[in-house]
């Protein structure tokens, strides 16, 4: 069994892009992702890393720069978070259509304005629809396994993939960290081979102009195929789970055999909430928690066989969708149970924006404010928790 090492996250992150053989990494530091993508400039600088960095100008530049990379069959890698995801809005919409397996560890923080360098979901959310796949983490461990993962996925669906980590509550913290076997790595993930890629010996047409004639038909097949990479993506799960003993499914549940009410949630937070669960069944009360790992494409019918028998949901949202009918999870829970024969009663509150705590007392909190629900509807369709009044 490999052996477990403490190492900060970031750093972590970093070292697991290098297993995978990257060919070029373009990224512009912005905290808190400043870390993964400093380290790895090490591993260049210091000849442990065969690789071409790529120091741009801009998050613009450093999107743009992975975009030929991959469109000439380079592993790509890059990292961002907040405000610089939004400086690359224009590219990530570029880097799906084309079909270009970039990789890029998101490191989840607010979106300005105020201010802020702390943690949501607000800047993960801006590129729901993008036509990225998403992964979301938990933990170091998670963080490091979903990267490998990301390369495989990525390479086999020629899709860009989007590692969701929680600024600073996962980033900075030092965590013991399992890596895979080099050998098995290298297994798992060959060398990337691309059919169809820029060569000058061999010259294609890449990124052509959309007349209205073709523009509706190449969104179809962009769609199909973001959906057509769930399997791929659960695959790619079960391969890693052979080699590293790790499991991993789309909608991932903890104590939700019997439970009566439910709590929905993605990334690092569902660890605190699982605690305020094993407190409560202490107490005798049936609650659980599903945790929505894959985020895009949405995996609808994981998530409403997750759900079970409950008679009520509450959706803990990291992001503000303002004057919607919910949070965007929220949104997409409500549109998933209105697909299905189960309406259990929703409660969305909005919770933990900009790195405010939300502690095992607060899901407490939350799971008693969900019972509430039995009795009487929720009269908002979604609530942001913890105001200070």
């Amino acid at each position: 069994m490999a052996k477990k090492i403490a190492k900060e996250v970031s750093v972590a992150v970093a070292e697991a892009v290098a297993q995978c053989n990257v060919d070029v990494i373009s990224a512009y530091p912005i905290t808190p992702q400043t870390h993964i993508v400093e380290h790895l400039a090490e591993l260049v600088n210091n000849g442990e890393l065969d690789a071409e960095y790529i120091p741009v100008e801009s998050e613009h530049a450093a999107m743009s720069a992975c975009i030929g990379a991959a469109a000439t069959g380079a592993r790509t890698f890059t990292s961002t978070s907040s405000q610089g995801l939004l400086l690359m809005y224009e590219n990530l919409y570029i880097a799906p259509a084309l079909r270009l397996p970039i990789v890029m560890a998101l490191v989840n923080r607010s979106v300005s304005a105020p201010i802020s360098i702390w943690n949501d979901h607000s800047d993960v959310m801006s590129m729901r629809d993008a036509g990225w796949i998403h992964t979301f983490a938990e933990n170091g461990q998670e963080a490091v396994d979903l990267i490998y993962h990301a390369y495989k996925v990525a390479e086999k669906t020629l899709l860009p993939v989007a590692v969701n980590i929680d600024g600073f509550i996962l980033s900075h913290v030092v965590e013991p960290i399992e890596f895979l076997d080099q050998t098995l790595l290298d297994k798992f993930l060959p060398p990337l081979k691309m059919k169809y890629k820029l060569d000058p010996k061999k010259p294609i047409t890449i990124g052509a102009i959309g007349v209205p004639e073709i523009y509706t038909e190449a969104k179809k097949a962009q769609d199909e195929a973001l959906k057509a990479s769930y399997k791929t993506i659960v695959q790619a799960w079960k391969d890693f789970e052979k080699l590293s003993g790790r499991k991993y499914l789309p909608v991932e549940t903890y104590q939700m055999e019997d439970a009566e009410v439910g709590l929905v949630i993605m990334g690092s937070l569902a660890e605190n909430a699982m605690n305020a669960v094993d407190l409560l069944r202490t107490k005798g009360k049936k609650v659980g928690v599903v945790r929505i790992r894959l985020w895009r494409p949405f995996p609808m019918k994981d998530f409403i066989k997750a759900i079970g028998k409950v008679k009520a949901l509450c959706v803990v949202d990291r992001a503000v969708s303002h004057a919607a009918t919910g949070g965007p999870v929220g949104i997409e829970v409500r549109s998933a149970l209105y697909q299905s024969n189960k309406r259990p009663r929703v409660l969305n509150l909005i919770a933990g924006l900009s790195g405010r705590d939300v502690t095992k007392e607060d899901f407490v909190e939350i799971f008693e404010k969900t019972f509430e629900t039995l009795a009487k509807k929720p009269s908002t369709p979604y609530e942001i928790y913890g105001v200070k009044e």
